[in-house]
């Protein structure tokens, strides 16, 4: 059997997993009776790969010579077609070629083991197929390295396809096992589970605390019996796993907080029709800045690395005690396999106080920090920088604080029939803010009301405009401030205003994303 093997350069980006590969990756899965990725069992896909392929290649190079059409040809060669499948065929009939703009060249006729008959180009100097395919030693461990730094991630991706199509696998928290081996957790097990969790009070467990109440038979490989606990608990409408990706954590759905489970009100949105490409590119610029999750992207994913984002509290999230997880934000948070919901650790920059918190993927918000934000007392417009933690599963959280002192900030007044006015007015600081997007709230129960009457979102935004426009002597209103002000009273994504703001002649734009009012509505 020889040493290398010859695959078409192609090889790797056209596989397509097959019954067989699936059934070999059983067979591997049984042998080491421990739950893997499809990240790591793509070595042991492409090494049977080339092991097949070496086998067959032995085969073949017996059988005949490899085609290349710059190459000659008798009648009676025997011919082997890498292309085709690598086809066996016989050269029957060679005759001249005829074509003004290529030199000399042979048309052989040649006839394949199923008796069909095709013709081919031969004593050809220039052709793609010349170019012989890359040989890859078969077993030489870098090979199987190159391969899978190249294409390792497109085969996991089909690998998650085809186990995903297969019965005859179970997958949790990404780690795919065969069904076969699960040992059987009955009714009477999953109770002193959820007795464990109720005594953690909501705190997650992972589950090897979990294993030592649960009387599993003794004996049992300790990995299958974690395997086979998360696979009964995870069809069991009691428990959810919350941990982060490439950690199991589980608890009780009863036990986490409701607006884990809910959206906050102040972050529900009530979908507004809206032209995105009206938007200009400063708006677009903008709305990037502005870290909404609710902004829609284009699904293609940023490559820049974030180890640090300063992200402006609007209303809604200082409300609700959260943050946004914005395309941005989200690479600083833990993310999971497939839960929508990941238990995780605020860590307070300056004082190390650590915030039990929870990332609400499917949302886009991080919950938690109501008590913190009190405590700091922040207000709509202040900063908060959030940093990579120094650990997985942590993410450090910092307020920009300063000794509090009183400064002119816009001020929202509300009026006893749901109103709304703002003034200028001087109030305690006691952290940084943004310049456009501070907005001063005395109370904010008081703006219950205003959020109830749920106005249509025109003349909201034409009220908040007209409001905003009389504290500023030329009367114009920056978008960004109208973005903040109008989440005083509404959740909306900058999208929608921003559209509004090119597309109703009620809007002028005086420069710089600065608009106004048309004359005939401040008369």
């Amino acid at each position: 059997m020889p040493g290398a093997i010859t695959l078409p350069n192609d090889y790797w980006l056209n596989l397509q997993v097959t019954p067989k590969d699936v059934e070999n990756l059983h067979t591997f899965l049984f042998e080491r009776e421990t739950p893997l990725t499809a990240n790591e069992l793509v070595a042991e896909l492409v090494e049977s790969r080339l092991l097949a392929e070496k086998q067959s290649s032995g085969k073949k190079n017996v059988e005949g010579k490899p085609f290349l059409p710059r190459e000659k040809y008798p009648i009676g060669e025997v011919l082997v077609f890498p292309a085709l499948g690598w086809q066996t065929g016989t050269v029957k009939n060679i005759r001249a070629g005829v074509n003004p703009s290529v030199e000399s060249f042979d048309v052989i006729t040649v006839e394949f083991e199923d008796q069909s008959a095709r013709l081919f180009a031969a004593g050809l100097a220039s052709h793609p197929l010349n170019e012989a395919p890359v040989e890859k030693p078969a077993d030489d461990a870098s090979g199987t390295g190159a391969i899978l730094s190249e294409h390792g991630y497109e085969l996991a991706g089909k690998l998650e396809s085809a186990f995903a199509a297969d019965d005859g696998l179970v997958k949790i928290a990404g780690r795919w096992f065969p069904r076969a081996l699960l040992i059987d957790i009955n009714e009477g097990q999953l109770n002193l589970v959820e007795a464990v969790l109720d005594m953690a009070g909501g705190e997650p467990l992972p589950t090897a605390d979990l294993i030592k109440d649960s009387e599993l038979p003794a004996g049992v490989n300790p990995k299958l019996a974690e395997f086979s606990l998360n696979y009964a608990m995870q069809a069991d409408d009691r428990f959810d796993e919350v941990g982060p990706a490439g950690q199991v954590l589980w608890c009780l759905r009863r036990l986490e907080p409701d607006f884990v489970r809910e959206v906050p009100p102040p972050l529900r949105y009530v979908e507004i029709t809206h032209d995105r490409s009206l938007l200009s590119p400063e708006m677009s610029a903008l709305e990037a800045q502005l870290d909404d999750e609710l902004t829609r992207t284009d699904g293609a994913e940023s490559r820049e690395e974030i180890s640090s984002v300063s992200i402006t509290l609007i209303y809604p999230h200082l409300r609700a005690g959260t943050l946004p997880v914005s395309p941005r934000t989200r690479k600083l948070f833990p993310t999971a396999y497939e839960s929508p919901r990941v238990r995780f650790t605020l860590v307070d920059g300056k004082t190390r106080q650590r915030i039990p918190a929870w990332v609400v993927l499917e949302h886009g918000y991080v919950f938690g920090l109501r008590e913190w934000y009190k405590a700091h007392q922040l207000i709509p417009g202040s900063l908060v920088q959030v940093r990579r933690g120094e650990k997985p599963g942590e993410v450090i959280v910092e307020a920009r604080t300063q000794r509090s002192a009183k400064d002119w900030v816009r001020t929202v007044m509300v009026g006893s029939d749901g109103g709304f006015v703002f003034a200028m007015l001087k109030q305690p600081i006691t952290a940084e803010f943004n310049e456009r997007m501070v907005v001063h709230v005395p109370d904010f129960k008081a703006l219950d009301p205003v959020w109830e009457k749920k106005r249509p979102f025109e003349d909201l935004l034409l009220m908040v405009m007209r409001e905003l426009a009389k504290s500023n002597p030329q009367g114009h209103v920056h978008a960004q401030e109208l973005y903040a002000a109008v989440n005083l009273v509404r959740r909306v994504p900058p999208a929608p205003i921003f559209a509004a703001l090119e597309s109703n002649p009620l809007f002028k734009h005086v420069g710089d994303l600065h608009f106004r009012l048309a004359e005939e509505v401040t008369a």
